[in-house]
């Protein structure tokens, strides 16, 4: 299993709609860096959060998650509370092919303010908008811009397909298109 280089990402994106949208190159000035790196790709944060709240007092349950534990928020900037927690998603729409798994991990300049981005894999055959989870470290309100870079996504390819992709095992999260809240399997 190989990191792959920008040229691959490109032809992955172009040819196979691996990433939509597709930025050919790293836009950065005057913004929190996203679009194609060395060897990887820099995904944006959409305008869509949900921002966990103790209003309602409820217990935080992913079995039974209780939708009062959250606020909908929509705009380019969204304000994480101290020591909390939001959840967005990606712009970009990801077809990941058979045999190439991704790590998504969260970009040094909000990692150098106290605000993590959970890491995550995109297994093969995954498809759908990534869901982020954004973490406020910090006893001081956080902003997160939409529109911007939130995180990094770096491709390995495997020798040959997975016998077992997220598709055909019927992964749970296939096909999000919003911000997808927990979800447990029922039988």
């Amino acid at each position: 299993m190989g990191l792959k280089e920008d040229r691959w990402i490109r032809e992955m994106s172009l040819a196979r709609e691996m990433i939509a949208p597709f930025v050919d190159r790293l836009e950065g000035e005057g913004i929190v860096s996203y679009g194609l790196s060395s060897y990887g790709y820099d995904i944006r944060v959409s305008d869509e959060f949900k921002i966990f709240t103790n209003i309602n007092a409820t217990v935080v349950d992913p079995k039974r998650f209780d939708t009062a534990n959250v606020v909908d928020f929509k705009g380019e900037i969204c304000i994480v509370p101290p020591n909390s927690f939001a959840l967005a998603r990606t712009i970009e729409y990801f077809k990941m092919p058979p045999n190439v798994l991704a790590i998504c991990l969260g970009k040094s300049t909000y990692a150098r303010c106290g605000i993590i981005v959970n890491v995550t894999p995109f297994e093969p055959e995954f498809e759908g908008h990534i869901t982020i989870e954004i973490s406020n470290t910090t006893p001081l309100p956080a902003k997160i811009y939409a529109n911007e870079g939130i995180a990094q996504v770096i491709f390995l390819e495997g020798d040959s397909p997975c016998e077992i992709t997220y598709k055909t095992r019927r992964g749970k999260y296939q096909a999000q298109t919003g911000i997808t809240l927990p979800r447990i399997l029922k039988s």
